[in-house]
């Protein structure tokens, strides 16, 4: 499937106060350690003079983990009433590396346009812009799983391709979501939930690479419960911890202490 060119989608599974706390473990030579705490929130704004949703996640690693590899990541992304991008940024310390992207959408005669940006904090360097427009509609890694949410999987076949153009804030990357099926998943939280399997993919040298395995529950809200993801220097998981103003009841919980 890929996405439609009309980038507005009906909201069914998003409210406005919606907030998720996942712990964070990263793969350190075999060894599963606690590695610091992931939050995301949806707040219903103001932008441009329109009614917006801002959602941020923001990830950071704890002091033990920084002697490995320091993570302070923050994301947001600015989405209309209806689900359309609109503006996402990225401020992402990894390590000794600094950078901030930018991305601002815009639309006109069934045509999505981006502009983005990339500004090297550390290491300095001369920042890096760019323009892409496309007639399918154009996300960025928070807009994407937003609209998402508000999919009915009983559409869904395992096996099945979401093809989506993807602004990182450098380029525009074609993008696949693969559906997997149904799995029980146990969060941080002494519950556990029956989720959607999706798997983030890319493609080098015409190999398939996973890169984020989502676990989705399977109900009305479809929240992200556990993310599996295969980074360069190993691999890390982010568990749900505790979810408050979810839009409707956890109906996908399958046992709980």
């Amino acid at each position: 499937m890929a996405t439609r060119a009309q980038c507005a989608a009906q909201n069914e599974a998003i409210q406005a106060g919606e907030e998720l706390v996942y712990d964070l473990k990263f793969n350190w030579k075999f060894i599963w350690v606690a590695a610091g705490q992931a939050k995301m929130d949806m707040q219903a704004i103001t932008y441009q003079g329109k009614p917006c949703f801002r959602s941020n996640l923001i990830s950071v690693s704890n002091k033990q983990v920084d002697f490995f590899f320091k993570m302070r990541d923050t994301l947001t992304c600015i989405t209309s009433s209806r689900l359309e991008p609109v503006y996402f940024r990225k401020g992402a310390e990894e390590g000794d590396r600094y950078t901030v992207d930018e991305a601002w959408f815009s639309y006109k005669d069934g045509v999505s346009n981006v502009k983005q940006r990339r500004i090297w904090h550390n290491p300095v360097r001369d920042p890096q812009e760019m323009e892409y427009s496309d007639s399918r509609c154009i996300f960025d890694m928070l807009s994407i799983l937003a609209q998402a949410r508000s999919y009915d999987p009983a559409d869904y076949k395992i096996g099945d391709r979401i093809l989506f153009p993807m602004a990182t804030g450098r380029k525009v990357e074609e993008q696949t979501l693969i559906y997997r099926g149904k799995e029980d998943v146990k969060a941080n939280n002494d519950t556990i939930y029956r989720c959607l399997v999706f798997s983030f993919v890319e493609y080098k040298k015409g190999k398939e690479k996973e890169v984020i395995t989502f676990f989705i529950s399977d109900d009305k809200n479809h929240l992200p419960i556990r993310l599996d993801m295969y980074l360069n220097f190993g691999s890390a998981k982010a568990f749900l911890k505790s979810v408050q103003g979810n839009r409707y009841p956890m109906t996908s919980v399958v046992k709980k202490k």
